[in-house]
């Protein structure tokens, strides 16, 4: 007589559930940082080869690895993280990916539920404090319930608006025995075609050539319709300015009709799009700012046109001429004939603008290159300088993560490349996403090298990452621009008359100094090797040097303080 055994009749614990849905669904990596309640799915994962593991060294740094695998990798990102602590470390970051976009499936460990009445250490109301942060939170209350929701919880983290969504996993319910069946994954088409596209080519057919600008907003990327957009512009002949606060620059830096990332000050955005008739929005959230100024960034006698598939930005700020709700780059295909057939006779008036741009593209550059030369010799490197040489050891086919306030809007007016994916920077403004981040792009990038720019301020929020780059031999060059304070504070106290700081010159906790940070004895520290740069002449060859070494490197630039 055979005695049945549990895996014979098909029963299974709920972790083992939850492998063959992460499985079925593509998942190649789990980011976190495991503690006592995430133990059930430790255990889960030792015969599953297929499904590595990435332990970050802390729950903040967990959550930027997945938003930046997820970002590269375009698809979602599977987090656990530890009970209410860990989601609490976690916070910022979750933060930064609700506001990037960034789809992802977090999970947290969760105390036995057959305990929580008596107020078990760790234990916490995962679902109400993760509820702030994302799309929608749940406890799974039963291993059946499993793959229903994690199917769920994959498929509407990629659905308009994209972004986190959570799962709380109690002890008992990844524990509990279960014969449900893990189901199949779905196939969603989600590149609805927006309506009204014959008004819009009307309109946009009917504008003055050269007075209307586009936006090249983050979603783009998300849509993969850069090459639709640069059709557009280039049959409109139309200047494309990127979003203010950009996750991405998902046009060609090195096109001559891209104009640059719009400023950060309302005041400022309107002086730019005073310049044109009409804007056409691709994608929403583009016109981010950051201080107040007085007026909206979109003047008086701008129309704007706009197409997101998110319902939710269209006209949310500013009164639009013609807002459409669907799939940029489908709905951008179908525009593009309907289009080309209106704007045909002007085609002698779009190429002389064409040509104007390419001359008005490369002045601009000439005039930029001239204000690095000028200030090259310098005794300390300015953050001009650094931002110039950085972009030329990169090159065109590196990619970059960028979280480095002090160069960041310098870096950016110097790339020149065809490739939409080489930038990406953090839209929430949350600091300590770049360095984690960049571990987590180079896994999407099937471990691609990686070159993470990132303020000596910022750095000091997610350390461990490096640690994390080591271990995985991931080829990130992390180059750490160090000008000991917390640069975008103090520039914004010397911009207010009004305050004693700035009569004063005296800055409070704003100066990372005594001790001032060693950054290659840190790196050192977790097996990263490092060197540091005090001339400008010594940046591009160390950048570029360790981008070849395959290995993941430091390069210190001390750049001067404001």
């Amino acid at each position: 007589m055979s005695i049945a055994t549990v895996e014979g009749l098909g029963r299974r614990r709920g972790a083992a559930v939850l492998v063959e849905v992460l499985r079925s669904e593509g998942v190649r990596y789990i980011f976190g940082n495991p503690g006592t309640t995430e133990l059930p799915l430790i255990d889960a994962l030792t015969d599953a080869a297929d499904i590595a593991y990435v332990l970050a060294l802390q729950e903040a740094s967990a959550v930027a690895m997945a938003d930046g695998y997820a970002q590269a990798a375009r698809r979602p990102g599977f987090l656990n993280l530890h009970t209410a602590g860990g989601l609490g470390h976690g916070f910022g970051n979750l933060l930064n990916a609700q506001i990037a976009g960034t789809p992802l499936v977090v999970t947290a460990g969760q105390q036995d539920s057959r305990h929580a009445i008596t107020d078990p250490l760790l234990f916490g109301d995962l679902v109400t404090i993760a509820a702030p942060t994302v799309k929608w939170a749940r406890e799974v209350t039963h291993a059946d319930q499993l793959p229903i929701l994690l199917r769920r919880a994959f498929h509407d983290s990629s659905a308009a608006p994209s972004g986190p969504v959570f799962l709380s996993l109690p002890m008992d319910v990844m524990e509990e025995m279960t014969d449900a069946s893990p189901g199949e994954i779905s196939t969603i088409d989600r590149c609805a075609v927006a309506g009204s596209l014959d008004r819009l080519a009307d309109h946009l057919a009917g504008l003055t050539p050269g007075r209307l600008a586009i936006i090249a907003g983050d979603e783009i990327e998300a849509s993969d319709a850069s090459a639709e957009a640069v059709r557009l512009a280039d049959a409109l002949a139309a200047p494309v300015y990127g979003s203010s606060w950009p996750a991405h620059i998902p046009f060609p830096t090195a096109h001559p009709l891209w104009a640059g990332n719009l400023p950060t000050k309302a005041t400022e955005i309107a002086e730019i799009l005073g310049a044109y008739d009409a804007v056409f929005a691709l994608g929403g959230k583009s016109l981010i700012t950051v201080l107040y100024t007085e007026g909206p960034a979109v003047p008086a006698g701008t129309q704007v046109f706009q197409l997101s598939a998110d319902v939710r930005d269209l006209g949310r700020t500013y009164s639009t001429a013609l807002s459409m709700v669907g799939d940029i780059r489908a709905s951008l295909r179908a525009l593009q004939p309907l289009l080309e057939a209106r704007i045909a006779d002007g085609a002698e008036t779009y190429a002389a603008l064409r040509a104007r741009a390419v001359t008005r593209y490369e002045e601009r550059r000439t005039r930029l290159s001239a204000a690095a030369d000028a200030a090259f010799a310098d005794p300390v490197i300015q953050p001009l300088v650094a931002a110039r040489e950085i972009a030329r050891a990169v090159g065109a086919d590196t990619a970059i993560v960028d979280e480095a306030p002090a160069t960041l809007g310098h870096l950016r007016t110097f790339l020149h490349s065809a490739w939409t994916r080489q930038y990406s920077s953090i839209r929430g403004g949350v600091l300590g996403w770049g360095m984690p981040a960049s571990v987590g792009f180079s896994l999407g990038l099937d471990r691609a090298p990686v070159v993470c720019v990132v303020g000596d301020g910022a750095a000091m929020y997610s350390p461990q990452a490096l640690w994390s780059a080591a271990h995985e031999r991931l080829p990130v060059t992390f180059v750490v621009i160090n000008n000991a304070e917390y640069n975008i504070l103090k520039r914004f106290m010397r911009g207010q008359a009004h305050y004693a700081s700035a009569r004063a010159n005296r800055y409070i906790a704003m100066d990372l100094v005594d001790p001032r940070i060693d950054f290659p004895a840190l790196a050192a520290s977790m097996g990263v090797p490092a060197r540091r740069v005090e001339r400008a002449a010594e940046i591009a060859p160390a950048v570029e040097a360790g981008i070849r070494s395959g290995v993941p490197n430091l390069v210190e630039i001390v750049v001067s303080p404001t």
